[in-house]
């Protein structure tokens, strides 16, 4: 398989945190539409087309795609049938944390867990180790000291480079990057929520990562397609929201929500973007995002969403705009 030589040129990268790693600021998400349930023609192509425009990062989970692991498996194939010789130009990420087997090891942040599903992963997609892997959520019933050295273990065993933690408050978070510091395997980057209609990293955690020089990729900056205008007319058939294994339910999207995004799509015509692009842009122009996780259910969506980064600055009066939208539908 032969990509496009210019593809570098072609998407902005920031540093992670203070570490040696770029990050593209797009970075494709596989959490949707690379499972069994999807089409192999569509997935395979937006890889394609992910790696084309300079996406070398690849975000997946153990238990992403219907049925669980059915993601890993899927991007496997692709890689070895289609990337097999673009392997060191790539960033693939996986995580641990939440249910992938029915017993009291295959679930939350045990060692037994943790170790046992990163090895299942790699199996999954066929590889010796993984760029980055997170522990996916705190887990309330299992030391921390016992999590974070896990990750240290499973940087000196050779199975993952780097290692990062995702969904942790400040507090929990300041504690676990503490410990692995101390263990010797710093703190790569953490995975938040984080859209217009999420600001919950903006209550301390993103101080937290500029201060302690970590990147941050967010996840669902589009809050599952609410901040496009797919749903400005209804529930479209396909959509998330109309999939009974989607995570964006039919009634999240109320008239209130919908006046709001309307409000918000006015707004990013008038910035000549659409309003997937603006919210990317508005997840990006904070300096301490590393890159957000885009999920495409289709090539042109990717493209549409690449787009975004023609304009990331925002003059002062569209961000007082936003805001007052923003309030007004809390």
């Amino acid at each position: 398989m032969k990509f496009k030589d210019n593809r570098y040129s072609k998407m902005l990268y920031r540093r992670c945190g203070k570490s040696g790693i770029q990050l593209p600021v797009i970075s494709l998400g596989l959490w949707h539409n690379f499972g069994d349930v999807d089409d192999e023609k569509i997935y395979r192509k937006t890889l394609h087309t992910a790696f084309d425009n300079g996406i070398i990062h690849f975000d997946l989970a153990n238990n992403y795609g219907t049925p669980p692991g059915s993601a890993e498996c899927n991007f496997g194939k692709v890689l070895h049938k289609d990337f097999r010789h673009y392997r060191d130009e790539m960033i693939i990420s996986s995580k641990a944390g939440y249910y992938m087997w029915p017993g009291p090891f295959g679930d939350w942040g045990s060692k037994k867990y943790l170790v046992s599903s990163l090895d299942q992963s790699l199996g999954r997609m066929k590889l010796d180790y993984v760029d980055v892997f997170y522990h996916h959520r705190p887990d309330p019933n299992t030391p921390l000291e016992e999590t974070m050295a896990t990750l240290d273990l499973i940087v000196r065993q050779g199975k993952a480079l780097y290692v990062g933690i995702s969904n942790y408050p400040p507090q929990e978070a300041a504690i676990a990057i503490n410990m692995l510091k101390a263990l010797g395997t710093p703190c790569f980057i953490h995975q938040p929520r984080y859209s217009m209609f999420d600001r919950w990293v903006e209550g301390g955690l993103l101080d937290l990562l500029g201060k302690e020089g970590i990147g941050s990729v967010a996840f669902s900056p589009l809050a599952q397609g609410l901040l496009t205008d797919k749903y400005l007319k209804g529930i479209p058939k396909n959509s998330r929201a109309s999939k009974k294994h989607g995570f964006l339910k039919k009634e999240a999207i109320t008239p209130e929500k919908v006046e709001q995004v309307k409000k918000l799509n006015k707004l990013a015509a008038a910035r000549n973007q659409s309003l997937a692009q603006m919210a990317l842009a508005w997840v990006l122009k904070d300096v301490r995002i590393t890159s957000v996780l885009v999920g495409a259910s289709s090539p042109e969506q990717l493209l549409d969403a690449i787009k975004s980064i023609d304009n990331l600055h925002f003059e002062q009066q569209e961000l007082m705009a936003i805001e007052e939208i923003l309030i007004q539908g809390e």
